[in-house]
């Protein structure tokens, strides 16, 4: 059996994690046992989540351990087997972690079908980025037709497709995001009405002059200055999606909460948080009507690949950097 190289979280990060808060580990694979199969991963997913999971901290799961293998969502192919249900041959996507093979007994994995589309975006639309939209925009964000959506995070994973969902359903979106590729990416390529590059612009000046009759959904996966900013605009019953807060991750000195959350109470507004994890018995469903958008051509899908599994605390860098457009993978 082969060898699993494994990246191992060391040490517990301060601020950005760096290389030396893990280790590369080679460790032989355990005899397969009945009831088992072996599966040679494939692809990473790389999410800002990953942050969090890193800090010894109460949230909605348990950190990962010091000594362990880093949790990752993970794609990849069945290349032994003691299963009824898993052949050689099958694709699987679940969550195996930061490692090149995993041994499994088909808790939490789920099987995938490359004739449907290709790979990562099992990852990506298809994966838990792409429920993470759906269901934060749709059943939390409740949008109706002819609302404005303003999306931070806009050109990533999840705020992409957020903004696409958004425009199906007959509203009109602005995203914000940084540098004038990526709004170019959402204006011409994604289609939403406006874009703000929050490294180059007042983001307050144009978040009023892109939404001049207030918002109505603000799906945050950034928090900070840009929340507040969105608090300041919010109508009469907003709601404010809370997805992720990606400029206060890696904060040394404590978390930055909004200033103007008396606009909540003003505008009798809800700002609700939400855990996708939360949705898993819908998953399905949910990648169906997605898959039908996806071949219809209303919802498209970017994937940006990195390469070596050595190479992933590098990678894991450009989710806080910006160095990448939609959803983050690597390629083992």
């Amino acid at each position: 059996m082969d060898n699993n190289t494994q990246v191992i979280l060391a040490k517990r990060p301060v601020g950005l994690p760096v290389s030396t808060d893990f280790s590369i580990e080679k460790n032989d694979l355990p005899t397969l046992q009945d009831g088992q199969f072996l599966m040679r991963t494939l692809y990473i997913s790389i999410d800002p989540a990953m942050r969090g999971w890193m800090n010894d901290a109460r949230s909605y799961i348990p950190p990962v351990k010091l000594g362990d293998v880093m949790r990752a969502g993970t794609l990849g192919e069945v290349v032994a087997s003691k299963h009824p249900d898993y052949e050689v041959g099958h694709f699987v996507t679940g969550w195996t972690g930061v490692q090149s093979h995993a041994i499994s007994n088909g808790e939490g994995i789920f099987r995938v079908y490359p004739e449907m589309a290709e790979l990562p975006t099992f990852l990506s639309v298809l994966g838990m980025p792409g429920m993470t939209a759906y269901f934060g925009l749709l059943d939390v964000g409740q949008p109706n037709e002819g609302e404005t959506v303003l999306v931070s995070g806009a050109a990533g994973a999840v705020g992409s497709v957020v903004g696409q969902i958004a425009k199906i359903k007959g509203c009109r979106v602005v995203g914000i995001a940084g540098g004038l590729e990526k709004c170019r990416f959402l204006t011409e390529e994604l289609g939403f009405d406006a874009a703000i590059d929050y490294k180059n612009e007042d983001v307050k000046k144009a978040v009023k002059a892109h939404c001049p009759d207030g918002i109505d959904i603000y799906f945050d996966n950034v928090g900070g200055e840009i929340l507040d900013i969105a608090l300041g605009r919010i109508n009469r019953k907003a709601r404010i999606v809370i997805c992720g807060a990606i400029s206060q991750y890696n904060n040394t000195d404590g978390i930055k909460g909004p200033s103007n959350y008396l606009s909540l109470l003003v505008n009798r507004a809800r700002m609700e948080g939400f855990v996708v994890m939360d949705y898993a018995k819908q998953y399905k469903n949910a990648a169906m009507e997605m898959a039908q958008w996806m071949a219809a051509g209303k919802l498209k899908n970017k994937v940006h690949i990195e390469e070596g599994i050595e190479n992933f605390p590098e990678v894991l860098l450009r989710l806080f950097n910006g160095n990448k457009m939609g959803k983050l993978v690597l390629k083992v």
